[in-house]
Parts: structure tokens; C-alpha cells; sequence
């Protein structure tokens, strides 16, 4: 009785594994057929679909331009002496610069190949010019402001204060001889072509070696804009 319960379990179990292995064929058979009657122009549609998604991106990636560069504005120095200078600088090639003075437009330029730039005649007032510009593409897009670059205009020759000699010629009965006086800040100095020591304040002194008899001491101080004042004057050394 036992084996003949066992040998009807088995035969079973080995049925129901027959149904399902036919059921996964059928299933498998028409998921081919499917796909071959349906898939294929399921599968062009979508690559169509992919293919318009993609085009759609480009031309908005396209359409989204970037703004030009910000142009570089090169003045070799801060201050002048004369009321025209030429401003140079780099931009993007082939785009438009607008030169801008106190943030009012100056003049355009187109930018060369190269990428240089450069105006020339351009005017300053006295004082402080600040100078500024853009760049513009050919579709209308500027940059952002440049670095603004600040150019003093001055005209008026430094004012100079000899402390040490007081008068205009003077005896002295040492070799050495310490010159002192005051000029305005930022300025240079030169006693008798050798430069003197200058505080932030503008006072200057130097120490010079006299020869015997009469010494003419030539006092020259330069400001920033390239003004000159000058004055001599004479010592006279007795043993």
C-alpha cells in the first residue's frame, strides 16, 4: 500500500511538471509572435520618439548661447600729465567692444582676429577717469562690465619744501651734509641724480659727501603723472 501511495505522488508531481513546461513554451511562442507582428514597428516608433527627444535638445541647447567674455583693459600706468591717451586691451575676435568713461559710452570697436583692441584719443578730464567696457557678440549678447581701470589726469607740477638748506646758498664746515625736505605723497626724488629716501608722507632725505669750496646740489622731485619740480642750490663747503 505504501509504495503504490508513493508511485501515484510521483506520477503526479512528474504531470504537473509537463503542464507547467508547456505552459512556459506556449507563453514563450507568443511573446515571439508578439514581437514579431507588434515589435517592430513598436521599436521604430520609439527610436523615432528617441530620435525627435534628442533633436528637441540640441536646438534647445543651441538656442541657450552663452554670453561673450568680459573684455581686459590694459593702461601701463595710473596717472598722466597729458589729457589724451590710447587704451588697449583683448576680447573674444571678431566681436564689438564699448568703451565706457565714468559709465557713459565712449566709442565701439570691432576686436581683431588676434583678439587686441585699441582706442586712441581718448580724452581725460582732470582728476580721476574711471574707464570700464563690454563685450557684444554678433547676436546681440554682452558680457559682463570689464575691471574697471582708473587713470588720474594731472598737470600741475609737485610741490616741493627744502627744510634742509633753508636758504639758497649756505657754509658748512662738515664733509657730509644731510639734505631734508617734504613733496607730496607718492612722489620720487633725486638729489644730484641719486635717489633719496621718501616716507609715505612725502618727507625725503639724503645724505651727500661735499668736495671743498662751492657744491651746486640739484633737488628734482617727480610725481605720479610724470611732473617734474626742480630746485638748486649751493653749499659751500670751508675747511
Amino acid at each position: 500500500m505504501p509504495e503504490f501511495t508513493r508511485s501515484r505522488l510521483k506520477r503526479n508531481s512528474e504531470e504537473e511538471i509537463s503542464r507547467k513546461t508547456i505552459l512556459v513554451g506556449l507563453t514563450t511562442l507568443l511573446v515571439f509572435l508578439a514581437a514579431a507582428v507588434f515589435g517592430l514597428p513598436i521599436l521604430v516608433r520609439f527610436s523615432i520618439l528617441l530620435g525627435d527627444l534628442k533633436n528637441g535638445r540640441e536646438i534647445g541647447v543651441k538656442e541657450k548661447v552663452l554670453p561673450p567674455l568680459p573684455p581686459r583693459l590694459v593702461v601701463p600706468y595710473e596717472a598722466t600729465n597729458s589729457a589724451e591717451i590710447v587704451i588697449a586691451g583683448f576680447a573674444q575676435p571678431k566681436t564689438m567692444v564699448e568703451l565706457l568713461k565714468n559709465e557713459v559710452t565712449l566709442t565701439k570697436q570691432v576686436v581683431g582676429e588676434d583678439g587686441g583692441f585699441s582706442f586712441s584719443g581718448v580724452m581725460l578730464d582732470q582728476g580721476e577717469n574711471s574707464f570700464g567696457a563690454i563685450t557684444i557678440s554678433d547676436d546681440g549678447g554682452s558680457s559682463e562690465p570689464s575691471k574697471p581701470v582708473v587713470v588720474v589726469f594731472d598737470d600741475t607740477s609737485p610741490e616741493m619744501v627744502l627744510t634742509r638748506p633753508e636758504k639758497d646758498e649756505i657754509r658748512v664746515d662738515a664733509i657730509n651734509y644731510e639734505v631734508v625736505g617734504t613733496s607730496e605723497k607718492g612722489a620720487s626724488v633725486w638729489v644730484n641724480g641719486r635717489v633719496a629716501l621718501v616716507s609715505d608722507e612725502g618727507n625725503f632725505k639724503i645724505r651727500i659727501e661735499l668736495s671743498i669750496g662751492k657744491n651746486e646740489v640739484e633737488v628734482l622731485v617727480r610725481d605720479l603723472a610724470g611732473n617734474e619740480t626742480k630746485k638748486k642750490v649751493v653749499i659751500i663747503y670751508d675747511i
